[in-house]
């Protein structure tokens, strides 16, 4: 298995007016073509617990794993809205994403990756939301 390269990843999420932004530390390595970015989300949930995030990109979709605390998953591919779900120890829902586009501009690991989505919970429009993670090898 190719080995974890630690990166510095700037994730910002924004919806409406409202902007996240986070910095993470997390490590990322390439494998049959997918670049594979994996970190730790900063939060202890309500239980505090842990959950840990992969991140796999390819060429055209983008998939995202939580496991721990929260387990959730949610796939983009550009025109096309595609099944999730979301469970934490207090409620489950499942949920899809229908994705407006998505940027990937990789060189190696390391570049920038942007979507834009509608997310849907059971069936009904929840919110549109743009990403951006920005990922930076360490030296």
């Amino acid at each position: 298995m190719p080995e974890m390269s630690p990166v510095k990843l700037v994730l910002t999420s924004r919806q409406g007016q409202d902007e996240t932004v986070q910095s993470l530390q997390g490590s990322a390595m390439i494998r049959d073509g997918a670049v594979y970015i994996r970190y730790n989300e900063p939060e202890a949930g309500l239980t505090g617990g842990m959950t840990r995030t992969m991140v796999k990109i390819t060429g055209e979709e983008l998939k995202i794993m939580r496991h721990g605390d929260v387990e959730a998953e949610q796939t983009f591919r550009t025109g096309q809205r595609l099944p999730g779900f979301y469970r934490s120890p207090f409620t489950r829902f499942n949920l899809s994403t229908d994705t407006v586009k998505m940027d990937s501009r990789l060189d190696g690991v390391a570049g920038l990756v942007t979507w834009e989505y509608d997310l849907y919970v059971y069936e009904e429009l929840s919110g549109h939301f743009v990403i951006s993670l920005h990922i930076q090898e360490e030296a």
